[in-house]
């Protein structure tokens, strides 16, 4: 289970600002520095944004394995963290990156391959 507020080290000011889901979990989307395209949607906690502000690393709750990761620490495709952005509500985080090697677990480039059909077009 994510951490609490008080067990993580997260700016409390910063902290306060997250809307979060029940389950204590901000969407982060993620973009690729410089081409602006969109790589991926993941989840963090106050502790995952504190490890990703100051680590440099994008890191990441895992709904699935219940656990923190670091991306790249076994594909060895590495996000290396530029900018972090809070959108106006307070329930979206941008993460821009530099991209190393496939951002999707399928070994796509991004995770958003799947165009579905637009009716009438």
């Amino acid at each position: 289970m994510p951490v609490s507020d008080a067990e993580t080290s997260l700016d409390a000011a910063i902290a306060a600002r997250l809307k979060r889901t029940p389950d204590g979990l901000v969407a982060a989307i993620v973009q690729e520095h410089g081409t602006g395209e969109v790589l991926m949607l993941a989840w963090m906690d106050a502790e995952a944004l504190h490890r990703t502000l100051t680590t440099g690393r994008a890191t990441y709750w895992s709904r699935s394995r219940n656990e923190y990761w670091v991306k790249g620490a076994t594909s060895g495709h590495h996000q290396h963290v530029r900018r972090v952005a809070l959108d106006c509500d307070g329930d979206a985080l941008l993460v821009t990156v530099e991209q190393t090697g496939a951002a999707c677990h399928t070994g796509a480039h991004n995770c958003f391959f799947d165009e579905l059909p637009l009716e009438g077009q």
